[in-house]
């Protein structure tokens, strides 16, 4: 398999859209792709001021897994953190090796970046992602997450 890991560029932003629905899909969350949705996207990832970054785990012939990450600020440490948002590798190339790669890669910008760390969250009953973030040394934080439509 000549995978590659490799950060997005903006012709890769409509072959994404599906693969954020089918994750979205997975975890039995709403995914709603409105007609700004790509256009909000390539601006977030390679506009003028580019806040969301991206990596896709690709062959020549298939998009399949991607990690997205963004900066952000602790309050309770005062200093800066990479947030990886999502990471998702589809089921038929799960548990070879793939999300450690994605991770990899994210680590690296982290270090690049001057941060001492990341964090994430990832839904409560999903046994393997857990499994293998604690297998990366990750610790989990005990709270709840919760979102507010406004």
């Amino acid at each position: 398999m000549d995978l590659t890991i490799r950060p997005a560029t903006p012709a890769d932003i409509p072959p994404l859209i599906p693969l954020f629905a089918e994750h979205a899909a997975f975890e039995a969350a709403s995914f709603c792709a409105d007609a700004q949705f790509q256009e909000r996207l390539a601006a977030a990832a390679f506009g003028a001021q580019p806040r969301l970054l991206l990596w896709l785990a690709v062959t020549s012939e298939d998009l399949f897994g991607y990690a997205a990450a963004y900066r952000e600020f602790s309050t309770w440490s005062a200093s800066e953190y990479l947030h990886l948002d999502c990471l998702y590798v589809r089921e038929a190339r799960r548990g070879g090796g793939v999300g450690g790669q994605l991770i990899s890669a994210v680590i690296e910008r982290v270090r690049q970046m001057g941060l001492a760390e990341m964090q994430w969250q990832t839904p409560a009953w999903n046994s393997r992602a857990i499994e293998f973030y604690r297998r990366l040394g990750a610790k989990a934080l005990e709270k709840q997450r919760f979102y507010l439509p406004v």
